[in-house]
C-alpha cells in the first residue's frame, strides 16, 4: 500500500512538471522570480530587473527559466504570441551613454552555449530578437536612437525605425528618447493566422497606441520550435556604462497580455545620475553659454528658414482629411525622390495605362520597393489611388503584393510596394528571356493566386472584387510564390450586400460574358477570369493574340 502511493505521487509529480506553460506575468516586480541570471543581471531590493550596471563592456542576460511550446502540434504552424514589459534606460552621463538592449526568442537558455564573447551580438545568438538600440552601428544602423525588428532568418535587421509612436487622433508621429531615463512600455505581437508581428512603444501613461511602430509580414513557422525561451539580453559600453531596468513583464501564448501593466505596483527606478551631475553646475556657469547658444541659434534659424522654405516648395504634398482615416504608412517626396535617383530612366520597372513604376531603395533601412506613379491628371489615377490605398493598405496576405505606403505631390500620386525580384507571371510566361517555368513551378503560382483569392472573396471582412485578374497584375517574389497585385479597379462591399457598380472593368479576354451583357461584377466574374488565368498558366498562349489577324485569330475562351 505504501509503495502504491509513492508511485502515485510519483507520477502527480511528473504530470505536474510536464504542464503546459502558456503564461506568466511580473507586476509586481522580480523578487522571488527564480529567473535564470547571468553577467551584469540581478534583482535589486525593491524588486527591479537591472540588466546592466557601471561596468563597462560587459553584458546582462535574463531568461524565463519554463520554456515555451511555439508551434501547434497539428499543423506544424507558428502560434500566435504576445507579450509586454516595461523598461528604462539610464545613462550614467548626461551626454554619453552605452548601448542598448534586447528583448528575444531563443533555443536555449545555457548562456555558454547561447552568449560567448565571439559571437556575442551575433545573429546567430537568437531565432528572433526585437531590439532597442541607443548607439550607431555606421553599417547597419538608421540612427541612434531605433527600434527594430532582428535576426529571422540570420539576417543582420528585418525592419527598423526611429523610436516613437503614432497619435490615435491625429496620426501625427511622435519621438521618444530611449536614453531619457524614463519608463516606456512596449507590446510585441504576433498574429500566427496574418503571419504578422508587431511592435508598438509608448510612454508609461499612455495606453497602446492603436497603430504599431513596426509591422512585419512574416511567416515564424520555420524559425520557432516546439521548446523555446524568452528573455532579455544588454550590453554596455567601451566609455560610460548606462543602467537598463525592466519593471514589469508578461507574456502570453495564443492571445494578447493585458493593455497595460499595473503602474501602481511596478517597483520605482533609483534617481538619474544624469540629473545629480546637472544640479552641482551653478547657473552662472550655463548663462553665457545658453546666451551664445541663443544668438548663433536665431542667425541659424533665419538661414535654414529661407533653405527649407524652397525646398518645401519644391518637394510639395497634399494631405486631405480622409487620408488621416484610411492612409497606412505615409512616406514623404523627398524620401522617394532620393529612393528613386530621382527617378531616373535606369531605375524605371515598366510603363502601363496607370503610370510607370520605378525601383527604388529607401535609404534609412536599405529596403528594396517599387514606387508606382500617377498622374493627377486622370481621374481615374485618382480613383485608382484611394481604391488602392483603401483595400490593399487594409489588406494582409502572403499571396497578395503588400502596399508599405505612400505620397502624393502636386499633380503626382505615389503608391510604394514591396519589390518582387521577379516581376510579372506575364513577362515569365510571354517574354523569350525569360527561363521556362516549369509545371511544379506553375501548379505552385496557381494555388497562391487561388489562396489570395479566397481570401479577398470570403475571408476578410468584406468582400473584394479584383476586377482585373490577368497575369500581368501577378507578381513573382524571389521565391517565385505568385502574388497578386493593382488593386486600382477593386470594388468593396459587406458580406451580406450586392455590389453597386455597373461599371464594366477589365481586360479583354478576361472578361466574364455575363459582365459583358449586365455591367454587374461579382465574385464569379472574378472566378471566370482566375479559370482564364490558369489556363493561359497551363499551356503558355495569351487569351486573345492580338499578333494574329484576321480569321486565324487565336481566342483562348470563347464566351456564350
Amino acid at each position: 500500500m505504501q509503495q502504491l502511493k509513492v508511485l502515485l505521487w510519483i507520477l502527480m509529480a511528473e504530470l505536474a512538471t510536464s504542464a503546459t506553460v502558456d503564461s506568466f506575468i511580473f507586476t509586481n516586480g522580480f523578487t522571488g522570480s527564480k529567473l535564470i541570471l547571468d553577467g551584469l543581471a540581478s534583482i535589486t531590493e525593491n524588486g527591479l530587473l537591472r540588466l546592466t550596471n557601471d561596468t563597462k563592456q560587459s553584458t546582462g542576460h535574463a531568461i524565463y527559466p519554463t520554456p515555451f511550446n511555439f508551434l501547434q502540434p497539428s499543423t506544424g504552424m507558428a502560434v500566435s504570441f504576445s507579450t509586454t514589459f516595461v523598461f528604462a534606460m539610464i545613462p550614467q552621463d548626461s551626454m554619453y551613454h552605452g548601448h542598448g538592449m534586447e528583448f528575444f526568442i531563443a533555443t536555449t537558455s545555457n548562456f555558454s552555449g547561447l552568449f560567448n564573447h565571439s559571437n556575442n551580438g551575433s545573429s546567430s545568438n537568437y531565432n528572433v530578437a526585437v531590439e532597442f538600440d541607443a548607439i550607431l552601428n555606421a553599417e547597419y544602423d538608421i540612427d541612434s536612437n531605433h527600434i527594430g525588428i532582428h535576426d529571422i532568418n540570420g539576417e543582420i535587421s528585418n525592419s527598423s525605425l526611429h523610436a516613437g509612436y503614432f497619435d490615435d487622433r491625429t496620426g501625427e508621429f511622435h519621438n521618444l528618447s530611449l536614453v531619457s531615463g524614463e519608463p516606456m512600455q512596449v507590446w510585441v505581437d504576433y498574429d500566427g493566422g496574418e503571419m504578422t508581428l508587431n511592435v508598438t512603444l509608448s510612454p508609461i501613461q499612455m495606453m497602446k497606441p492603436k497603430r504599431p511602430l513596426l509591422s512585419l509580414v512574416v511567416n515564424l513557422s520555420s524559425i520557432l520550435f516546439n521548446s523555446m525561451y524568452v528573455g532579455f539580453s544588454s550590453s554596455t559600453g567601451t566609455v560610460v556604462a548606462c543602467d537598463h531596468y525592466i519593471l514589469g513583464w508578461s507574456f502570453k501564448l495564443n492571445g494578447l497580455v493585458p493593455e497595460a501593466l499595473n503602474i501602481s505596483t511596478l517597483p520605482p527606478l533609483p534617481e538619474h545620475t544624469a540629473n545629480k551631475e546637472k544640479a552641482k553646475h551653478p547657473i552662472t556657469i550655463w548663462l553665457p553659454v545658453v546666451g551664445s547658444v541663443v544668438l548663433l541659434t536665431s542667425v541659424a534659424v533665419v538661414v535654414m528658414f529661407i533653405i527649407m522654405r524652397r525646398r518645401r516648395i519644391k518637394f510639395a504634398e497634399l494631405i486631405e482629411d480622409w487620408e488621416l482615416q484610411y492612409g497606412p504608412h505615409r512616406f514623404s517626396y523627398k524620401t522617394l525622390f532620393k529612393a528613386t535617383k530621382g527617378f531616373k530612366d535606369k531605375q524605371l520597372l515598366g510603363v502601363g495605362g496607370f503610370g510607370k513604376v520605378y525601383k527604388g531603395v529607401l535609404p534609412k533601412s536599405n529596403t528594396e520597393v517599387a514606387v508606382k506613379r500617377i498622374s493627377h491628371e486622370s481621374m481615374q489615377g485618382m480613383r485608382e489611388f484611394i481604391a488602392e490605398i483603401v483595400t490593399l493598405g487594409r489588406l494582409r496576405h502572403r499571396n497578395l503584393v503588400q502596399l508599405l505606403g505612400y505620397s502624393r505631390r502636386k499633380g503626382e500620386l505615389l503608391l510604394v510596394y514591396n519589390y518582387m525580384p521577379n516581376g510579372s507571371l506575364g513577362k515569365s510566361l510571354h517574354c523569350k528571356d525569360k527561363p521556362a517555368l516549369n509545371w511544379y513551378q506553375r501548379l505552385h503560382i496557381i494555388k497562391g493566386v487561388a489562396s489570395g483569392l479566397q481570401y479577398l472573396h470570403e475571408d476578410w471582412e468584406q468582400v473584394v472584387i479584383h476586377r482585373d485578374i490577368k497575369t500581368n497584375n501577378v507578381l513573382l517574389d524571389s521565391e517565385l510564390n505568385g502574388r497578386l497585385g493593382d488593386f486600382g479597379l477593386a470594388r468593396l462591399y459587406d458580406h451580406d450586400m450586392d455590389p453597386q457598380t455597373t461599371q464594366v472593368a477589365g481586360t479583354m479576354g478576361y472578361i466574364a460574358p455575363e459582365l459583358a451583357r449586365t455591367g454587374r461584377p461579382t465574385t464569379l466574374t472574378d472566378v471566370f477570369a482566375f479559370g482564364v488565368f490558369v489556363l493561359e498558366v497551363a499551356c503558355g498562349r495569351r487569351p486573345i493574340d492580338f499578333q494574329v489577324k484576321g480569321d486565324n485569330q487565336i481566342v483562348l475562351v470563347v464566351g456564350c
